[in-house]
């Protein structure tokens, strides 16, 4: 478990992105229009992770950035029916989400670590560890997500997306199952029950150099740079809740 985890400075800024998350649940209008906000959410999320991933939405069609865009909305749809096998075969969920991107993308060994030592990299992080770490390290994880009801739900789901990004465990579309993996967790914890939240479009709001920064500060080991990485979390969790709850108003 990262040691920066317990630092004060990283439970407030769970604490308060949490008040966002828990504002929106309480929402009446938002209440009142589940079904819509939800469908929102998806779509908007959908959206926002493939800009992340580089495509232009524009790009709508069978283009290699369309297809993007297909695997983007693929993933975040399935998000509701991975959520009973998520907390006991988690590595499963992941192997069948990444199956989705690759039948999107068109590329790619669905749901299979990869061999190679590389991996896409379409933001531009580097540093991709080496594939014969993938396997452990995702074992870890996995044990850490089973064990997790003594982590508060929000460092679960900061852990299990940086640790995703930060492995690229696919050689391809690996970041679209990342972000897919914090609604998971949200819901599974029961954080964002619903889904009426958009941590995508709150990762997509820092911009993209940001989020460079905080994969590499997750990555860097150094606690005061994972501190970092944690609160540039918290701050998505939170722009993606405010977002659903002007979205659950209109």
């Amino acid at each position: 478990m990262p040691h920066w985890i317990e630092r004060p400075d990283v439970r407030e800024a769970f604490d308060a992105a949490r008040a966002e998350v828990d504002a929106v649940l309480w929402d009446r209008r938002v209440r009142a229009n589940a079904v819509e906000v939800a469908a929102s959410s998806r779509s908007r999320g959908a959206r926002d992770s493939a800009v992340i991933e580089g495509a232009d939405l524009a790009f709508d069609d069978a283009s290699p950035m369309g297809r993007v865009v297909a695997a983007a909305h693929a993933v975040t749809d399935a998000v509701p029916a991975q959520l009973s096998t998520w907390s006991r075969a988690p590595l499963q969920v992941l192997a069948h989400l990444h199956a989705l991107v690759v039948a999107s993308l068109g590329r790619g060994e669905p749901g299979r670590p990869r061999l190679e030592d590389d991996a896409e990299d379409p933001l531009g992080i580097g540093g991709v560890p080496p594939a014969a770490v993938v396997g452990p390290r995702l074992q870890e994880l996995a044990r850490l997500i089973a064990r997790g009801e003594g982590l508060p739900a929000l460092s679960v789901a900061a852990i299990t997306h940086g640790e995703v990004m930060h492995m690229r465990p696919f050689a391809s579309g690996t970041g679209l199952v990342a972000r897919a993996c914090i609604r998971v967790v949200m819901a599974d914890r029961g954080i964002d029950p619903s889904l009426f939240t958009i941590p995508e479009l709150g990762i997509q709001e820092q911009g993209r150099p940001a989020y460079v920064s905080a994969i590499r500060d997750y990555a860097s080991g150094d606690p005061d740079r994972g501190a970092a990485y944690a609160r540039w979390f918290a701050t998505s969790i939170a722009l993606g809740a405010r977002a659903a709850l002007d979205s659950g108003r209109i």
